[in-house]
């Protein structure tokens, strides 16, 4: 295929270390000539990471690229968001990633906002229509979703409550995120759902976020991944291959743009990439 013409971006965490955060910057270079509409930054949980994502938000700007910083209700106050919305309002940042985020262990209380839906409405109530608001969907339904239909619901109101457009939790079968997509449509909800990639370099790594956050690995994929064992190199050529494939799937299903999950790497979301004809 000729290079194609479906937007990408990426999303990294704060580092923690400075060898990290060179790492992130040199990571950065590589993915920002591949001229992604945005680069995301997580809020850790608790919003224990706040100060660290606001310092890689400001990287981001002062080196002319698009920069969406994550949200997160839990752990915070309005004084706390408003604050925040000010500071990056004020630097020229036009998009936001607006979650619930997860709990951390020991925290008794989720803050002043219970739901996303609820940081949406005070996101657009204090700063009207300057932001892209994105939040999260979720193909394979929400771990803690009470039903797949309890799920699609709050999903609706997240996007009725202000927001733009929705980023998956990132899935391996194409088929959720077609059907997801049909789904929203059929409830009247006709924001874009952009899939999240998340590339494949360490089976183990995968499998314990995909336990964790109720992405499904699909059997054959695990039984494929298990019986390479310690073959590192056999492991990624195929999460390339099978990545791959998936972005064609959803690139010519209509899928308005694609967020690579990067975990602070360049190298597999770039290999992905490459195979699909994007060129640096």
């Amino acid at each position: 295929m000729g290079n194609p013409t479906t937007p990408i971006s990426f999303e990294f965490f704060p580092p923690q270390t400075p060898e990290g955060a060179s790492k992130l910057t040199a990571a950065r270079q590589l993915l920002a000539a591949f001229k992604p509409e945005f680069f995301s930054v997580t809020f850790g949980a608790g919003g224990s990471t706040q100060d660290r994502t606001l310092d890689i938000i400001k990287q981001i700007h002062a080196e002319g690229h698009n920069a969406a910083p994550h949200l997160s209700c839990v752990g915070s106050t309005r004084d706390n968001i408003r604050g925040l919305l000010n500071t990056y309002k004020d630097m020229g940042i036009k998009r936001i990633v607006a979650l619930r985020g997860d709990l951390p262990s020991g925290m008794g209380s989720i803050g002043e906002f219970q739901y996303a839906n609820e940081l949406v409405s005070f996101i657009r109530a204090e700063t009207g229509e300057h932001f892209h608001i994105e939040v999260a969907a979720y193909p394979e339904f929400h771990p803690q979703a009470r039903s797949a239909r309890d799920d699609m619901l709050n999903y609706k109101r997240k996007i009725n409550a202000g927001a733009n457009s929705a980023i998956t939790q990132y899935f391996y079968n194409a088929d959720a995120y077609f059907r997801f997509v049909d789904e929203t449509r059929k409830l009247g909800v006709e924001a874009p759902v952009v899939p999240g990639i998340m590339p494949i370099v360490r089976y183990s790594q995968l499998a314990r976020f995909s336990d964790m956050c109720g992405a499904e690995i699909p059997r054959w994929m695990r039984k494929t991944m298990e019986g390479y064992g310690d073959d590192v190199e056999s492991v990624q050529n195929f999460g390339l291959d099978v990545v791959t494939e998936l972005c064609e799937k959803l690139i010519a299903g209509g899928a308005p743009a694609l967020h690579f999950y990067t975990l602070n790497q360049a190298k597999a979301s770039i290999d992905i990439l490459q195979r699909l004809g994007y060129r640096a």
